[in-house]
């Protein structure tokens, strides 16, 4: 069975910098694509991130270009996602969601794309 867990979440101001992790665990690691979505309460989770499962290709939604990366670690089977100038708007619960995948360079950027899903980290941006 494969798990999936997030951690990292926590509080910040607007401007300030998060860094989110994703271990999962009872699979390959190497072999699953990844991606961080977010929700709050009364809205549609939404894709935040995505990345292939070599770790060479990526995508973003739009409106975290340029300001939230993320990463993988396959020796660790571990994901990440660095949060940068971050804004009230990211206040969020992010999920961390896994899928195996068949090449590389497949990329997954929608939720029904996705088999196994941690229970996720809440992040608050506030003043």
């Amino acid at each position: 069975q494969v798990q999936v867990v997030e951690s990292g979440g926590g509080s910040r101001q607007p401007g300030g910098s998060l860094k989110l992790s994703c271990a999962a665990s009872g699979g390959t690691f190497h072999n699953f694509g990844l991606g961080w979505f977010r929700q709050t309460p009364g809205k549609d989770r939404e894709f935040v991130a995505a990345i292939s499962k070599e770790g060479a290709r990526t995508e973003y939604a739009d409106s975290v270009k340029g300001r939230f990366f993320i990463s993988r670690d396959n020796a660790k089977n571990t994901a990440f996602l660095q949060m940068n100038s971050l804004n009230p708007e990211a206040t969020a619960l992010y999920y961390c969601a896994a899928v195996p995948v068949a090449g590389q360079g497949i990329v997954r950027t929608r939720q029904w794309q996705y088999d196994y899903w941690g229970q996720g980290t809440q992040v608050t941006v506030s003043s």
